[in-house]
């Protein structure tokens, strides 16, 4: 398992199969950041973002050789500690099954879409990614849920996007082009002062409608037969034509119009089917009575250590702001910690907690 030595341009060089076939022109130059920052210039539309150098950075840093510095934000985001407990993380289903969507695989279709927007209207994929990628890395354990249950220890509330941008991934020392895409990708948020983060805004929404549906359909909370016709109509059912629908509808108006949109119509049936997901699924019974439960839980955690620092690890004890740094650990967590922690610490039983949680669930 070595590899294979051959001989090329008076060079011995490894392959990893005996008989690869495959070959590029040889004696070029590596196409490194330099080549790639110059061909942004003649490929990219007006207004794109371009990445020159090493960004705009909180603390200064040389520029990589090899990758852009949204490139290289984008592989930061990857490798971080948020980014990998989005696999622990509720996206709608509180302790996700195999085949039930987390915030990680979220992320995952929320750059799938992103990106295929912005290569149809020449906006940079690089950035577009890694704000894609890095838009939830500020939520807490139990989806929404951990807003509402942290609102009531911070006096400006808690948002998963600024937390996620400030301090989940401020460590990073990502660009202010990223960070103002990740904070602002919600529609209640400030506008961002990119194209890119406009283009994020939009895939969020298009990618968790149509895979929210996709998963309350196949856990039979609704059926494709209870969409309205204004959906069905302009969008399809199956999540291949929404996506389809919904990603041509934004390149479409923003190559037309200049400005990242959608035109009314095909608003209209996103829109519709934004209504029916939270009517049926995300507001149903069973999913408040989960969010009421995961509320109090982690309301519970936090007060828990806030009374008992010596419980938190030591670079969470913010003697400065100590729930802030309580908050930041609690936030944190994956729903799997989340109720250890609960059932360790404050004696919860496993069935108080929601339907579906619990060892070997």
């Amino acid at each position: 398992m070595s590899g294979n030595a051959v001989e090329s341009r008076g060079a011995e060089v490894v392959l990893p199969h005996r008989e690869s076939r495959v070959h590029l022109r040889a004696g070029v130059q590596p196409r490194g950041r330099l080549f790639r920052e110059e061909a942004e210039e003649h490929f990219l539309s007006d207004g794109a973002t371009r990445a020159r150098g090493a960004g705009h950075r909180v603390r200064e840093e040389l520029p990589d050789s090899e990758r852009t510095c949204f490139e290289r934000d984008r592989d930061r985001i990857v490798h971080s500690t948020s980014f990998r407990r989005l696999a622990g993380k509720t996206q709608v289903v509180v302790f996700p099954t195999d085949h039930q969507r987390t915030r990680l695989t979220h992320a995952l279709e929320v750059s799938q879409v992103a990106t295929a927007i912005a290569r149809g209207v020449g906006a940079n994929v690089s950035l577009t990614s890694a704000i894609a990628l890095g838009h939830d890395c500020g939520h807490g354990p139990g989806g929404h849920a951990s807003e509402e249950a942290f609102d009531a220890f911070l006096p400006e509330g808690f948002d998963h996007g600024p937390w996620g941008a400030h301090v989940a991934l401020a460590d990073l020392n990502l660009c202010v082009e990223t960070l103002d895409g990740i904070a602002n990708h919600s529609w209640s948020s400030p506008a961002p002062f990119t194209v890119e983060g406009e283009i994020v805004s939009w895939a969020d929404r298009i990618a968790y409608c149509a895979h929210d549906l996709e998963d309350a359909i196949r856990a039979r909370i609704v059926t494709p037969d209870d969409l309205p016709e204004e959906v069905t109509d302009h969008l399809g059912v199956p999540q291949r034509e929404q996506l389809g629908a919904l990603i041509r509808a934004v390149i479409q108006t923003s190559c037309d119009t200049g400005i990242i949109g959608m035109d009314e119509t095909t608003a209209g049936a996103l829109a519709a089917l934004r209504r029916f997901n939270y009517e049926r699924i995300y507001t149903r019974q069973e999913s408040l009575e989960q969010s009421r439960t995961m509320v109090r839980m982690l309301h519970e955690l936090v007060s828990f250590y806030f009374a008992h620092p010596e419980e938190l690890p030591s670079d969470h004890r913010d003697e400065s702001d100590a729930i802030r740094g309580v908050v930041t650990y609690v936030a944190g967590m994956t729903d799997r910690f989340a109720f250890e922690s609960a059932e360790r610490l404050l004696g919860w039983e496993q069935d108080s907690l929601p339907v579906g949680i619990g060892h070997g669930a």
